[in-house]
């Protein structure tokens, strides 16, 4: 009898199902499995391998998704489903990259309960590797429960992820130092430890390797602080570029955005009000920031006019990348955008708006893990920034309309938006000081 690999895997992703079916019969999970930077700034690796693949270092997480079918009351319990969704920032970003054709390298960490074998049973289903990912029975696998209102937004969380920072530690890190110098970038998210954040950050800096930080929360979002020279992409929301910009300035000098009501405030005015936050993150050494604004879209940062035209140098295609690549290639040709007006000046800053597109929004869990992995996986195919970040809002629109922190699979089809998003992008050029 012969076993073909396609059976195995139909196997396993079998067992997880079933696993998850025997949970409870109240609980259920419809699981599916389906070039130059800056001159001399951002390279890859300077040893030559076979692989260029992303390193992902961060937490994977069993997220419970709470929904009541009509609104909460306090001090009751209301009707609604509750489902169980493989999750984590740093997990689910490396998931939609490897659905959208490429393939990260995940190191993390999980237990040996219910919980981490259903994450890692679920990694190795997919085919990816789980070499890095470290299993012991010490580790109570990271569970955060979500309760939501009827509208799909996040009333209330509870993080119990304390063994990201525990037993992600430097030491184990370091034991895949060789994967991490043969990367085409590195993603680290800000639930590691500030020990783990500096040795992954001092291990890509030795071979060239640009850093990518997921800021996962306000309150986590400052640990910045201490890697912030070795960074190359951040991807705040506007509370975390807040809370970024404070902890770099050493003060409570910004503050939140106060919207009255239902106003709508235009791209031009938002961007006044967050630019001083962001001028302080491109002041400290980081070169590109991503900041996202949910349907009011993404700002693309930099002080480099440049920015543009920016892509990995390490890029590589296969399968549906190249299919990614050839398809947004051509129809979205590189941006001129960097020819405009350009003001010098000691606080200039060169912005890019790119609008959200409309959305039949289920739930927003994934949204902007899926921009970020979105955007990260057209990077390793070639694209440049521009087209990548388009790409990575049209690869959230699907995540916003799936009941899973990632969507099942990607097709081009789903990911055309790309291309209303790119020709929609408008430059948005600063003179002004601080």
């Amino acid at each position: 009898m012969v076993i073909s690999r396609e059976n195995c895997e139909v196997s396993m992703e079998d067992s997880v199902q079933r696993r998850l079916d025997c949970l409870s019969r109240h609980f259920s999970l419809p699981l599916e499995v389906n070039s130059d930077l800056y001159p001399g700034v951002v390279k890859g690796g300077q040893g030559k391998h076979e692989e260029a693949d992303p390193v992902v270092i961060g937490g994977m997480v069993l997220d419970i998704h709470a929904t009541p079918s009509i609104p909460t009351n306090p001090r009751t319990t209301s009707p609604g489903k509750v489902k169980y969704e493989l999750g984590g920032v740093a997990r689910n970003i490396a998931e939609c990259m490897s659905k959208l054709g490429t393939n990260p390298y995940m190191i993390s960490s999980l237990g040996t309960d219910m919980a981490g074998n259903l994450l890692l049973e679920y990694w190795h289903s997919s085919g990816l590797s789980t070499e890095g990912i470290k299993k012991h029975h010490d580790i109570r696998t990271p569970v955060i429960t979500n309760v939501f209102d009827t509208h799909g937004e996040v009333l209330a969380g509870v993080a119990d992820v304390e063994a990201v920072e525990k037993f992600l530690t430097p030491q184990w890190i370091l034991q895949f130092e060789r994967n991490i110098s043969s990367a085409s970038v590195l993603l680290v998210d800000a639930n590691l430890s500030l020990h783990a954040l500096e040795a992954s950050c001092q291990v890509a800096r030795k071979y060239n390797i640009p850093v990518w930080f997921e800021p996962v929360s306000v309150a986590k979002s400052a640990r910045i602080a201490s890697i912030v020279n070795n960074v190359t992409f951040v991807s705040p929301n506007e509370d975390e570029l807040i809370a970024m910009a404070n902890a770099l300035s050493g003060a409570t000098i910004f503050h939140p955005i106060k919207r009255k009501g239902d106003k709508h405030c235009s791209t031009e005015s938002l961007f006044e009000i967050l630019k001083p936050a962001i001028l302080v993150l491109l002041e400290k050494g980081i070169e590109t920031v991503v900041a996202t604004l949910g349907a009011d879209g993404v700002f693309l940062c930099s002080k480099e006019p440049s920015i543009t035209r920016m892509s990995l140098e390490r890029a590589k295609r296969r399968g549906f990348s190249g299919q990614l690549y050839d398809t947004i290639a051509s129809s979205c040709p590189s941006s001129n955008l960097s020819s405009g007006v350009w003001i010098k000046g000691s606080s200039h800053i060169f912005a890019v708006h790119f609008p959200a597109v409309p959305a039949s929004v289920v739930r927003l869990t994934g949204a902007g893990d899926c921009l970020v992995g979105g955007t990260l996986a057209s990077l390793c195919s070639g694209l440049d920034i521009m087209q990548s970040v388009a790409v990575g809002i049209a690869v959230a629109k699907s995540a916003v309309e799936a009941e899973t922190n990632v969507p099942s699979a990607f097709s081009l089809s789903s990911i055309t938006d790309a291309r209303l998003v790119y020709s929609s992008s408008k430059l948005l050029v600063n003179q002004s000081r601080l």
